[in-house]
């Protein structure tokens, strides 16, 4: 695995690209310094767009549209400097890829990537594949919303409220309590999995609560010297930073797996590996999210807002993904050619299941507020491959819990000295992204989903 990756970069590397790569690095930290100083005022109090969310869980429709206007006014008050910034990188990232003998900047990233286990076309099959097997059942999703909440027509604001008219779950108080309530669900899974979220407690690996001018977003950032893992987030307390919280921690757990491995680059899993991680704790921790909750009816509200996120995540993946093969196949487009695009990719995928009237300036900006596209090109597929394959391990780990965290745990400590599909395998679980095994997986999501009720 170490060979063929260097191998790969001695054949991509061209001295010219040097200063270009220093150049994006910098060029690409400003998108965080931009998005990172967005706040909005509700009610006389000011807000991070993150703890501004929380108002779209609200049952008050009012609350909800004024929120979301809200929101969206302050992303376009910056979306002119993004587009222009997002311009510079394109020609940047193009200007890479023609110094290094390729077309274009996709097909340059497709092998500065080390995907040897996929090409191109499995990225448009698989996108097809979710189109007509996902998007469906979500549209069906979105339907029973409707009717729930009684309206003649979802609006993007809609979509975040609970069906239950019940106010928004708030399953802790600040982010300790956060921190504290991670380590009980770990240990109650496997109390070795808790043990290593304490060691990070006790070492100050944790920045979890969100702040005025703190860059966005939450990764798990694992420490070289040390072997331990440092988790990053914004935290408003809400359900979504419960699941951010165990979706880090899975990163964390395979960050700890990895430390004694020989070398280095055996611990940097690519993405369809090191989200298998985390998205597949998010779906195994579930069982113990009572932790989190004091009653029954949370509990399972909890975990159907956690499924359907689970599906929700497939189509958005495919329609990032698409819109970046369209960006760099096509690096002479302007920002208006670029919003048309995103426009129609994201109408074929549902477009969010909501009406959009009124709201075109709005719709066509929303690819803005997905960092990778600014900060990390074409890592984007690997969310929904891993969405994929940690379903499969879900399944696993509901007909065997014990065989499939055993399973799951041997795969992760592999790093990156395996190919994928032998992680995988490990797994328990299959390295495939076909129409069937879309079908097959979406349907048991689904079928889990009528369990709740």
């Amino acid at each position: 695995m170490y060979l063929r990756a260097i191998k790969k970069s001695l054949e991509l590397y061209r001295e010219e690209n040097i200063e270009l790569f220093t150049q994006l690095q910098v060029a690409q930290q400003k998108y965080q310094s931009i998005t990172g100083a967005m706040s909005v005022k509700i009610n006389e109090q000011e807000y991070t767009l993150e703890q501004a969310a929380n108002f779209l869980k609200d049952t008050d429709r009012s609350v909800r549209q004024n929120a979301w206007e809200t929101i969206q006014q302050r992303r376009l008050a910056d979306k002119d400097e993004l587009n222009v910034l997002f311009d510079e990188l394109i020609a940047m990232r193009h200007k890479v890829a023609l110094n290094a003998g390729f077309e274009n900047y996709r097909d340059y990233m497709f092998q500065a990537l080390g995907r040897f286990d996929y090409d191109v076309k499995d990225c448009y099959d698989f996108a097809v594949a979710i189109e007509k097997e996902v998007v469906p059942v979500l549209k069906e999703q979105a339907e029973k919303r409707q009717v729930a909440l009684g309206l003649t027509a979802l609006r993007p604001w809609d979509m975040e409220v609970s069906t239950t008219g019940k106010p928004m779950l708030k399953p802790f108080n600040n982010g300790q309590e956060l921190i504290d309530k991670s380590i009980s669900c770990f240990a109650a899974i496997n109390p070795s999995l808790g043990e290593k979220l304490s060691i990070m407690k006790a070492n100050g690996l944790f920045d979890v609560e969100s702040r005025m001018g703190k860059a966005p977003g939450g990764y798990n950032y694992p420490l070289a010297e040390t072997g331990a893992p440092f988790i990053f987030m914004n935290s408003a307390n809400s359900l979504r930073d419960l699941t951010t919280m165990v979706h880090e921690g899975g990163h964390a757990i395979h960050t700890f797996l990895t430390a004694n491995l020989e070398l280095n680059d055996f611990k940097h899993c690519p993405s369809e590996v090191a989200e298998l991680a985390s998205m597949s704790m998010e779906l195994i921790s579930m069982d113990n999210w009572d932790v989190y909750f004091d009653n029954e009816e949370d509990l399972v509200r909890a975990k159907k807002e956690q499924l359907a996120d689970v599906l929700k995540t497939l189509p958005w993946v495919a329609v990032i993904d698409q819109f970046q093969h369209w960006i760099y196949t096509n690096p002479n487009h302007n920002a208006a050619d670029r919003e048309t695009a995103f426009k129609q990719i994201y109408t074929l995928f549902g477009a969010g299941f909501a009406d959009w009237t009124d709201f075109e300036q709005q719709f066509g900006n929303l690819w803005q507020k997905q960092l990778h596209l600014f900060e990390v090109p074409f890592y984007y597929i690997e969310y929904a491959i891993a969405q994929l394959g940690a379903i499969a391990v879900w399944k696993n780990y509901k007909e065997n819990p014990e065989k499939a965290l055993e399973q799951y745990l041997a795969a992760l400590a592999l790093g990156y000295t395996k190919p994928m599909n032998e992680i995988y395998e490990t797994a328990g679980i299959k390295f495939d992204f076909s129409a069937d095994y879309v079908r097959q997986l979406a349907n048991f999501v689904k079928d889990e989903l009528n369990k709740l009720g």
